[in-house]
């Protein structure tokens, strides 16, 4: 993989989700953590930071192949559901500098969307839950896909129905696997870290890996928007 220059102008931007504007990551955490340990069945933080950025069906076949045939993972995934849903209910939390990107890309007129591994109503619910859905001409979930990140289909798809051209989109992520599948759709690709450093090989292949979204705005601000 190698970095791809940021498109100018830029035409749309597409969002990850989790981890990217939601700070939801961590909460996700230490609900598979504290559900493990009540369980019996511990887990290292190597496996849960694994897990990050990566789509449910993937994370089954993980569990599988760490914890054994015999992990109760039915009861794992309600429990642990429980958990994280009871850590949002008192709101969902922002990644610093959310709001500001948002509002400095819609005020630029450049489209936006997401492309997330959550399952639909949930991304839809939990966007909404944190004043942010009215931001997205497109969501792209979970559902919308056969093959989840770190395949290109989601951001394909989602540049496919804003009508724009991969090559004129920036994606922004904040997982291995989601940069992996934005610059496999060639298209420009920010990682804006949360639980996970960069890889010296996605260092390579991201156009930019920045410390947050302020710095991304900042960036942006150099880069004209559309005509």
């Amino acid at each position: 993989m190698s970095a791809v220059a940021l498109p100018n102008p830029i035409r749309a931007v597409i969002f990850d989700m989790d981890g990217t504007l939601l700070d939801t990551e961590a909460a996700h955490r230490d609900a598979f953590a504290r559900t493990g340990e009540a369980m019996g069945w511990p887990m290292s933080d190597e496996l849960l930071l694994s897990m990050v950025g990566i789509h449910r069906d993937e994370n089954l076949r993980m569990l599988a192949e760490r914890m054994g045939q015999d992990f109760p993972v039915d009861q794992f995934y309600a429990d642990s559901d429980a958990l994280f849903v009871a850590a949002l209910q008192a709101g969902v939390p922002l990644r610093p500098g959310a709001e500001l990107i948002l509002e400095h890309l819609a005020r630029a007129g450049i489209p936006m969307a997401i492309a997330t591994s959550t399952m639909a109503p949930y991304a839809q619910q939990r966007l909404e839950a944190a004043g942010l859905l009215h931001y997205f001409q497109v969501v792209v979930t979970r559902n919308d896909v056969d093959r989840p990140k770190p395949d290109p289909q989601p951001y394909l798809l989602a540049a496919q129905l804003m009508g724009v051209d991969p090559v004129d989109c920036v994606a922004v992520e904040d997982s291995h696997a989601g940069v992996r599948a934005g610059v496999a759709a060639g298209i420009a690709t920010i990682m804006v870290p949360d639980l996970l450093p960069p890889t010296e090989e996605l260092m390579l292949a991201a156009t930019a890996v920045l410390p947050s979204l302020h710095a991304l705005r900042d960036l942006l601000l150099e880069t004209p928007a559309p005509d």
